[in-house]
């Protein structure tokens, strides 16, 4: 029996809490972490790779959809919402095996991982393989090779022939271009707001206008990218 590695997403804790329950009862789902907010799921899934994860769709400031949009590798997701209305919406994303209605039944819930475990999961191997892959960048400075944790990126600025990666420890001036960086980092935690800079959206704290505050900087945001850089936070 394959036991599958999950993580739950809902901003409700009595919802996560018979989730867990249900997970726990099944003997076939392991239950890694739980979630009330998506964009902290999303910090998670940088660093961990998950078989399953069980969405809500409906949470303030970033919506179970929003959060599957943002997923730039494969991940087999179970909706659990109390809205019946959004099923067909639901299946046009491949990631999503089973749409459950709350109040969940026990009966129910199994049926959904009985039909978890008629899929492959190659999928889903092939996704750590890429985690692995993903977690880190090796850059040149000084003519010696440094590691640095993609997670800990908050901020890349072009400063003419080099870019200025800053992290949460210290920043590195690295003779390189935005675009090259760009193609290295997930797309589900970095968006380039300006010509001049990329920026690790789950740092933001604060938007205003056509700037955006990250960390202590003040970053602009071209027109044209601020309307979905938008979307992506689902702040409108």
């Amino acid at each position: 029996m394959h036991i599958m590695n999950c993580i739950l997403i809902d901003d409700d804790a009595t919802a996560r809490l018979i989730i867990h329950q249900l997970c726990k009862k099944s003997e076939r789902i392991n239950v890694l972490a739980e979630f009330s907010s998506a964009i902290d799921a999303i910090k998670y899934l940088n660093t961990n790779h998950v078989d399953l994860v069980y969405l809500d769709i409906h949470m303030p400031t970033f919506s179970g959809f929003d959060f599957i949009q943002t997923l730039k590798n494969p991940i087999k997701i179970i909706l659990t919402t109390s809205d019946k209305n959004h099923a067909l919406e639901a299946f046009e994303y491949k990631s999503v095996v089973d749409y459950l209605v709350k109040p969940i039944s026990k009966e129910r819930f199994n049926k959904s991982i009985e039909k978890l475990e008629t899929l492959p999961i190659e999928a889903a191997n092939n996704h750590l393989e890429t985690q692995k892959l993903a977690d880190y960048i090796y850059v040149n400075v000084d003519k010696r090779l440094v590691k640095i944790n993609i997670p800990s990126i908050y901020l890349v600025e072009a400063k003419g022939d080099y870019i200025n990666i800053k992290t949460h420890e210290t920043n590195y001036l690295v003779h390189s271009t935005l675009k090259k960086i760009q193609d290295k980092l997930p797309s589900n935690m970095f968006f380039k707001v300006h010509r001049s800079f990329i920026i690790n959206f789950s740092e933001i704290i604060d938007i205003e206008d056509n700037t955006v505050l990250v960390k202590q900087d003040v970053v602009p945001v071209s027109r044209s990218n601020k309307s979905e850089l938008m979307k992506k936070l689902n702040l409108l």
